[in-house]
């Protein structure tokens, strides 16, 4: 199977959603011996030719400052759409709502293979936090749910993201398609561990929680603060480990000073430690980690993992402690506490300070017990990146053959169907007539090295690319006025 999977982000940028499309990627080449490309926006001096599969990067923008360290890409970019459609896909899977499902569009416009979006983020969060503008929030969510509709098959990440997309405006129908954890099962050997925690201060007697994500507030990281700031006035020793970077890094820094905890982070010149206060608590950002070893290191030294999130719609990481023996803290109600049975795989608590601290107090006391909720979890709710690739390959043919046999819905065009087939339109005949000239340039400097040799053969190969060049031209102001009596045609609907 020849499959085309799409995605805004890519390493070098690391998150949630570009590990999965890794982690699709691989193991659909490695164990499934599907050819696969992944297409996303091109980031300067990334290198894209070390992958054991295709990668093809297009025009993107620097909207790095506007949406924390992404760039923006160009869908419209026909000769990446073009060089994706070389490679004839069978399926076209999107794993973002924008710039990635928009030529995932266009790309079905120009190979007819169905279109499967994954929903793995509420992007009404991300879209409040980026504009403060209800008009703009407004439109921009119903642009997101109208790219979303337009897909073949919509699949979701968890229960509670499908009733998320719907609370959005999303009315058609969603599979629960789990991602998986790349970690294998088991805790990490004391060698590793002491080699990634071994410089920081991390008593054996003291209770180690742990969080691992990106820095951010709407993660639930001032609620862990606040119940934090009451566990060390009750006078109760413990280390809290933030992993990660993200830009409320420095306010929450900030807050661990203000409550008076001893503050360890990592700079450019090692790690540095602001004395707090109280002569108990401490607690330490890492800052990044790449390395899976690492983490996987980082959740076999803690005690509990600490994920008081309402905004992610699955929490891989709360997988990944349970693969290394770690109990998760969730909220109830949340995406992340799916599948959790209080006290038995997990905990769940209300989303407040209060019964945060309850329950970190308590844990405090009785390491055993989160040691024991821990195994339960590793037994129960842990799922690999292959069983769920694998699922979703042969949810791919299942696909193929509904569309074979009929029973793929027909999707009824919608006006922004035919704006993007007119624009792909457009820009695919601008492309061809823009990189014609080219062609007859560089064919001219290749010809004119070889008609000493043979001048007739030269003439004939130069005369070829100037009728070539003539007729993409004349392709392009065809499809210009098609397209524009198209719309002419259309301008009552």
């Amino acid at each position: 199977m020849n499959v085309c999977l799409l995605n805004d982000s890519f390493p070098p940028v690391i998150d949630g959603v570009a590990n999965a499309v890794l982690n699709y990627a691989d193991i659909l080449t490695r164990t499934e011996g599907a050819s696969v490309a992944v297409g996303t926006p091109e980031y300067p001096d990334a290198d894209y030719s070390s992958y054991p599969y295709t990668v093809i990067p297009y025009h993107s923008y620097d909207t790095t400052a506007i949406i924390s360290g992404y760039r923006a890409g160009d869908p419209f970019e026909m000769k990446a759409v073009n060089a994706l459609k070389e490679l004839a896909p069978d399926i076209i899977h999107s794993h973002c709502p924008v710039s990635s499902t928009v030529m995932a569009r266009i790309l079905r416009r120009e190979t007819g293979a169905p279109v499967i979006f994954t929903y793995h983020t509420k992007f009404d969060v991300d879209i409040a936090a980026a504009t403060k503008s209800k008009l703009l929030q407004r439109e921009s969510i119903h642009a997101l749910v109208s790219n979303i509709s337009a897909c073949d098959e919509v699949w979701t990440v968890s229960r509670g993201a499908g009733e998320n997309l719907r609370s959005l405006g999303y009315e058609g129908d969603f599979i629960v398609m789990n991602n998986g954890v790349d970690f294998a099962k088991g805790r990490a050997d004391d060698d590793a561990v002491r080699a990634a925690t071994g410089e920081y201060d991390l008593p054996r007697d003291v209770p180690v929680f742990l969080f691992v994500g990106r820095i951010m507030k709407y993660k639930g990281l001032p609620l862990i603060l606040d119940a934090l700031k009451q566990l060390a006035e009750d006078g109760t020793d413990f280390r809290m480990i933030f992993v990660g970077s993200g830009r409320d890094a420095d306010e929450l820094k900030a807050t661990v000073r203000d409550c008076g905890i001893t503050l360890y982070e990592r700079t450019d010149d090692g790690i540095s430690k602001t004395s707090g206060s109280r002569d108990n608590g401490a607690v330490i950002f890492t800052g990044p980690v790449y390395d899976r070893g690492t983490l996987r290191a980082w959740n076999t030294r803690a005690d509990l993992f600490l994920f008081p999130s309402t905004y992610d719609t699955n929490g891989i990481v709360v997988r990944e402690a349970a693969a290394c023996g770690l109990a998760s803290v969730l909220i109830e109600g949340s995406c992340a506490a799916e599948g959790i049975t209080d006290r038995r795989n997990g905990y769940i608590i209300k989303e407040t300070p209060e019964d945060m601290h309850r329950l970190l107090s308590e844990i405090s006391g009785n390491i055993q017990d989160a040691a024991r909720v821990g195994q339960n979890a590793m037994d129960e709710i842990y799922i690999s990146w292959e069983d769920s690739v694998n699922t979703a390959y042969e949810r791919y043919g299942e696909v193929l053959r509904m569309k074979a046999s009929g029973e793929l819905a027909e999707r009824r065009k919608s006006a922004s169907d035919r704006l993007l087939d007119m624009t792909a339109g457009l820009m695919n005949g601008f492309s061809h007539a823009v990189n014609a000239p080219r062609e007859l340039y560089q064919s001219f400097r290749e010809n004119m090295y070889g008609m000493r040799e043979n001048f007739s053969e030269a003439e004939q190969k130069f005369s070829e690319k100037a009728e070539n060049m003539k007729n993409a031209m004349q392709g392009f102001s065809d499809n210009v006025r098609e397209e524009l009596k198209r719309l002419w045609n259309s301008r009552n609907h």
